[in-house]
Parts: C-alpha cells; sequence; structure tokens
C-alpha cells in the first residue's frame, strides 16, 4: 500500500490539476501512455461505454508504479457500483446526475467506513495491493485519498447545486457539459448566456464551499475558459476524438503531399 501523498490533496489545494477521460482505448498501455502526456490522472468511464468491472480492475493495475491515479465513472450512484470501483482500487470516483443533497449524502456514505461513512470492509485486496497492516491506519488513508466527484449536469443538479456542495465528502463540482445543455433545454448550445452563467455559478460554489470545479476541455478555448472561470480539474478532450483529430491531420497531409 502507498504512502505517497495522495493526488487528492493536490487537487483540493485548487491547484490546476491535468487529467483524462478514456472512453474506448482500454489497452494494456493506455495508463503509461497517458502518464507519459502528463496526465495526472484517468478518469475511465463505465456510464456510456460498456466497461465492465474485471477489464476496469485489470486497467487500475496497469497504473501500479506510475504517477498517475485511476478513477472511474461509475453509470449510477447505487453503492454496489461505488464500493466496488473502490475495492479494486479506484482513487476517485465520478458519480453522473447527482440531483439533491440526500442523495450525495449517500455518495459520501458509500465511499467512507463506518465512523464516517457506511462502507463494508474488505483488505488485503487490489486496493491494498494485495497487503497487510493496521486497519485503522489503511481507512484513514483510503479517506485521504478517495475523490467523490458529483457531476453537476441536469436542471435539478443546478437547482439544487449549493445543498450538494455543503455535503461533507463531496469533493468535486464536475459539470457535464452536454447533458446540463440538454436539460436546459438548449442542446448543444454552449456560448448561450444562460448555459455560461450555469457554469460561473458552479465554479463559484464550489469555492464558497471549500470544494473544486471539475469540467471536460475539448480543446484550448474550452481550457481557457473554464480556467478563467475557475476549474481546475480539468480533463483533456476524450481519446476517440484526439486520435481522429491527429490521425486526420495526418492523412490530409499525406493525401496534400501526394497530390502536389
Amino acid at each position: 500500500m502507498t504512502t505517497d501523498k495522495p493526488l487528492k490533496s493536490t487537487i483540493m489545494s485548487g491547484q490546476t490539476v491535468a487529467g483524462a477521460m478514456v472512453f474506448e482505448f482500454f489497452t494494456p498501455g493506455i495508463s503509461q501512455i497517458l502518464a507519459n502526456s502528463g496526465a495526472r490522472f484517468a478518469i475511465y468511464d463505465m456510464e456510456h461505454t460498456g466497461l465492465g468491472f474485471e477489464t476496469l480492475k485489470w486497467l487500475f493495475a496497469t497504473c501500479r508504479g506510475l504517477p498517475i491515479e485511476p478513477m472511474v465513472r461509475v453509470p449510477t450512484g447505487e453503492y454496489t457500483w461505488i464500493a466496488r470501483a473502490l475495492d479494486i482500487g479506484a482513487r476517485g470516483v465520478m458519480v453522473p446526475m447527482v440531483e439533491d443533497r440526500a442523495q450525495a449524502e449517500r455518495l459520501a456514505q458509500a465511499c467512507r467506513y463506518p465512523g464516517l461513512g457506511r462502507r463494508g470492509a474488505a483488505f488485503g485486496f487490489a486496493q491494498c495491493d494485495y497487503k497487510g497492516g493496521d486497519v485503522g491506519e489503511k481507512m484513514r488513508l483510503y479517506h485521504d485519498r478517495t475523490l467523490l466527484i458529483a457531476q453537476i449536469e441536469t436542471e435539478k443538479s443546478l437547482q439544487n447545486v449549493e445543498d450538494i456542495a455543503a455535503v461533507d465528502g463531496v469533493d468535486v463540482l464536475w459539470v457535464g457539459h452536454f447533458d446540463l445543455s440538454n436539460f436546459m433545454g438548449i442542446p448543444g448550445q454552449f456560448d448561450h448566456p444562460d448555459f455560461l452563467a450555469a457554469m460561473k455559478h458552479v465554479a463559484q460554489v464550489a469555492k464558497k464551499h471549500g470544494k473544486i470545479a471539475g469540467f471536460m476541455a475539448t480543446d484550448k478555448a474550452w481550457i481557457e475558459r473554464a480556467k478563467t472561470m475557475g476549474y481546475s480539474m480539468l480533463a483533456a478532450g476524450t481519446d476517440t476524438a484526439l486520435l481522429q483529430q491527429a490521425l486526420g491531420e495526418l492523412i490530409a497531409d499525406i493525401n496534400f503531399a501526394t497530390k502536389a
């Protein structure tokens, strides 16, 4: 079990921390590739991809010894999804469509052991790197390293964002921009004044409650916009779009050179 300073402390200090969300490339080398690129965290997506726990456990294992921390977006905020993800080594759990305080409280309880929460015990397995040790110390270390990311991505989330942010154990408010625009009735209109106001509001609420604002930025313009608003935990694009863009540019150069 590592005793290195967890990434959570850096994220919660408000420093800008860059990482990646992985939707398709569930391969042996992806964690090393992301680490080589400078990513500090990898969020593997289970909500939209069909990714299962067996593959997720294997992906987490590929992060061992690397300067990158594995996280996961679970499909829903049920205890069984969260607890299993943490037991196999997740350092952070992102939960979609968190809409009220009661739901946020249940999530925080699921992430923490008795005294702070209601998480069941499973020590000596993957999350412990299969090592023994003092159970009380393990629980303290796991509480210190586990990041709970609540996605603000519906009109109800936005309405109740103050209550969600006030919950002890919720660390990051993460705007899911496509869903949020859909539920606001302005699908994909990311320059709409109401959407921009919503993004600014979430960041302001996060700061007010000592939480962090998170976002997936798909280009330089989005990065600058999000950082200006106060978002400091940032995922860079999507793996599929980045590959298509880079490959498309090279293929265009090849075709241009061939025609010339």
